[in-house]
Formats: structure tokens, C-alpha cells, sequence
């Protein structure tokens, strides 16, 4: 009994560490490509890292591309009446969003929703290594949905 108690002591008293060792060593492991389902929509999203160093999000692929009349489906709620004609797999949803090592996590930026043509505040960080949890807030009130990182 005694050597259990030491295990799961000494086990609490690592997991801290290891988890700020790993927050420290690689900001770029959100870099990917990722599953995300939201409304009803099914794409696959690419976080990639800019040149300066912050991270940027973008629709690669859309399961349902084609409306009705065969016609690739636009970016029609965007507020920026010159990104309505974006098709919706080429749809940028972050933009410059930065890594807070203190926190894990990745914000200070913008999440772009095409479902209601919306910008809100957005904070990600992963719920376990290939789960990303993506939570977008407008005035302290927030929704989280889930990527699942595919490569």
C-alpha cells in the first residue's frame, strides 16, 4: 500500500512538469491538417505557421462544395463584400494568432465563422495530443467545437 501511494505521489507531483516541459518545447505542433464538423458542415482545415513566427488557419476541403445548381459554394456571408466570392474551400478562419506558453494556448486573434458570417475572439488548445479544442467568444460568451488532427 505504501509503494502505491508513493507511485501515485511521486506520478501527481511529474505530471506538472512534464506538461510545462512540453508546453515550452514545440508551439508548431498545432501545425496541421484537421477534421472539423460544425452545423452540420464537414471540412478539413490547415493551421500552418507564418513567417513571422504566428499561426494561421484555412479550409482546405468541404464535404457538400456544390450547391444545388453544381456551383462551387462561396464565402456569400462574409461582412468583407471583396472575400464573398472566396470558394468554401479556400476560406481563411484565423488569422495571426499567437502561442502563449504560460498558458498552452494559442490566441489573441480572430476565428472567422462562414456559417454566420461572424469574427470572434478565439483561444485553441489541445484536449489530448490530436484534439484540438477550439473555443471562439464574443462578449465572455463562448463555444467550443473539437478538430481532430488528421496529419
Amino acid at each position: 500500500m505504501r509503494k502505491m501511494m508513493f507511485l501515485l505521489a511521486f506520478v501527481c507531483a511529474a505530471v506538472p512538469a512534464v506538461h510545462a516541459a512540453c508546453a515550452d518545447d514545440d508551439p508548431d505542433r498545432i501545425v496541421g491538417i484537421y477534421s472539423a464538423k460544425y452545423e452540420g458542415e464537414e471540412s478539413k482545415v490547415s493551421i500552418f505557421r507564418n513567417s513571422d513566427g504566428s499561426y494561421s488557419a484555412q479550409v482546405i476541403w468541404v464535404m457538400n462544395k456544390y450547391d444545388g445548381d453544381g456551383n462551387v459554394k462561396t464565402d456569400d456571408k462574409n461582412p468583407d463584400k471583396s472575400k464573398r466570392n472566396t470558394p468554401c474551400d479556400e476560406i481563411v478562419l484565423i488569422e495571426n494568432m499567437k502561442y502563449d506558453s504560460k498558458t498552452d494556448s494559442w490566441g489573441k486573434a480572430k476565428i472567422y465563422d462562414p456559417v454566420r458570417g461572424l469574427k470572434a475572439n478565439v483561444n485553441c488548445s489541445f484536449d489530448t495530443p490530436s484534439r484540438l479544442k477550439v473555443r471562439g467568444s464574443v462578449m465572455g460568451i463562448g463555444v467550443s467545437v473539437y478538430w481532430d488532427k488528421l496529419e
